[in-house]
């Protein structure tokens, strides 16, 4: 046998072997982490989780608060990060095209969708809660959108890019003009890919700690003032899994296998809808 030959076998077996041992070693720890969330989180699950608000220490409750806090703070976060976003990356694909203005935006907003969510958490702390003078759900959405909109920026900008520009071009040929070939050709035919980024980002935002220590904080009572602290999951999770009371640490158990599932749930509707997309 040609010693090339057995050469190249070889090491196409070694590099094939080392790919699927890396692979079913990141799958161990991801199945880990998922069983040990679920082992430790599933004895609070229970109606008392979702219908009570968060307790002081040895007694009894839930995370009311906490989830309806969150999904204020997501809220606030999808309204003002998705028009942007959306708008942005509409302007990236449609009109700049790959002018230098267009590739300058689309580094920066690289930067923006790798910086440290903790960073952005600051900087709404600087200009926002400094400015208000205390904590507030309002800076919590507000630093939620600031994470999501450079997820939505490149989702927007690439789904936008992939539609064919005979489309654009039979539209225009029709005698549209180009504001109505964006809205009702190109935005028809990329919808499900835009959908699919916005939802990738409220399911990243979704488990954001950093951002809200700084802007949102937290309340142990029931608030939906955006103007005042506001409970939310993942500073609950924090405090309660850092406390010395089992019946904390058990709550926080429960609201971090929520907030799993409710991650997963999304991240699993995103993928068919792609899947839909491509079919």
């Amino acid at each position: 046998m040609d010693l090339r030959y057995l050469r190249r076998r070889v090491t196409n077996v070694f590099n094939l072997g080392m790919a699927v041992l890396t692979t079913l070693l990141g799958l161990f720890w991801l199945f880990w982490i998922l069983y040990t969330t679920a082992r430790y989180g599933y004895h609070s699950l229970g109606l008392r989780l979702f219908t009570q608000d968060t307790p002081p220490p040895g007694a009894p409750g839930g995370l009311r608060n906490a989830f309806v806090g969150s999904l204020i703070m997501i809220g606030v976060g999808i309204v003002v990060g998705t028009p942007i976003g959306v708008l942005a990356g509409t302007y990236l694909a449609e009109f700049a095209g790959r002018k230098r203005i267009g590739e300058i935006v689309r580094f920066f907003n690289d930067i923006l969708l790798s910086a440290p969510s903790i960073v952005l958490g600051l900087f709404v702390y600087s200009v926002v809660v400094t400015t208000m003078g205390n904590f507030s759900g309002l800076a919590g959405g507000l630093a939620l959108a600031i994470v999501l909109l450079p997820v939505v920026v490149r989702t927007t900008d690439e789904m936008l890019r992939l539609v064919p520009s005979t489309m654009r071009e039979a539209a225009m040929a029709l005698g549209s003009p180009y504001w109505r070939v964006v809205l009702q050709v190109t935005y028809r035919a990329a919808r499900s890919g835009i959908l699919t980024g916005v939802l990738l980002g409220v399911a990243r935002i979704s488990g954001e700690t950093a951002p809200l220590l700084f802007t949102a904080l937290n309340d142990q009572f029931w608030s939906t003032n955006l103007a005042r602290p506001m409970a939310n999951v993942p500073v609950t999770i924090f405090q309660f899994a850092m406390s010395p009371y089992s019946g904390w640490q058990h709550l926080a158990w429960a609201g971090a296998l929520v907030a799993t599932l409710a991650v997963l749930g999304l991240s699993i509707f995103s993928r068919f809808l792609i899947r839909q997309r491509n079919n």
